[in-house]
């Protein structure tokens, strides 16, 4: 597949923040966007903001709580007029359910153009896949999207008293114009809990992982 060179770069970046902490609540999707939301007010105002689900050390034990390797970071998805002032994070302490959680310096990461992309998560109405996947195709539809799709493993996650179901989702075959498209728009509700949040894959074959 050729990828155009000449692609103007993406209206959103992604800002990476080293953390320094030890656990975060296995459930900590709505924790996390509410510390942040106290830091940031206007994060729900933008409808192109996400944060990337985090990488969690998984225990062989399943437990309420889930520890932080050194490597993991948080990824605020942002426009880039946004970045400026998600900068002023770096230093602050965010309080995850009770679990402390100390941002460092930050740095900008470019949207860059891959042919697949995989989203951990999808916000979907129900558990059936089906009913899922058609509603995909109809938002792909709709941003002009041509790719094909694979859907991975369903889950669910917490969410005002109530269970979401997610499921995630591979894109490939995409042109160059539309992965940087679905990496700019997202697709589904709840960017915030991470979910329609894509990133770069190197294969369709791990979709179930």
């Amino acid at each position: 597949m050729s990828f155009e060179a000449d692609l103007s770069p993406a209206s959103v970046v992604d800002l990476v923040f080293p953390l320094t902490g030890r656990s975060v609540p296995r459930d900590y999707t709505q924790a996390l966007h509410a510390a942040l939301q106290q830091e940031l007010p206007w994060l729900a105002q933008e409808a192109r903001t996400g944060i990337h689900p985090l990488k969690l050390v998984q225990g062989s034990t399943p437990g309420p709580v889930c520890l932080l390797s050194a490597r993991t970071r948080l990824l605020l998805r942002l426009p880039r007029e946004r970045v400026a002032a998600a900068r002023g994070l770096m230093g602050r302490t965010l309080a995850v359910d009770g679990h402390p959680l100390q941002l460092g310096e930050p740095h900008e990461r470019e949207l860059l153009p891959h042919a697949t992309l995989y989203a951990y998560a999808v916000a979907a109405e129900g558990a059936d896949e089906a009913a899922f996947m058609q509603t995909v195709a109809g938002e792909l539809q709709a941003l002009g999207v041509r790719t094909q799709t694979v859907c991975g493993k369903r889950g669910e996650r917490p969410l005002g008293g109530r269970s979401l179901t997610t499921f995630s989702l591979m894109l490939h075959a995409l042109s160059a114009a539309d992965s940087l498209r679905v990496q700019e728009q997202g697709l589904g509700p709840y960017r915030l809990l991470g979910c329609g949040v894509f990133v770069p894959h190197k294969s369709a074959a791990a979709v179930g992982e």
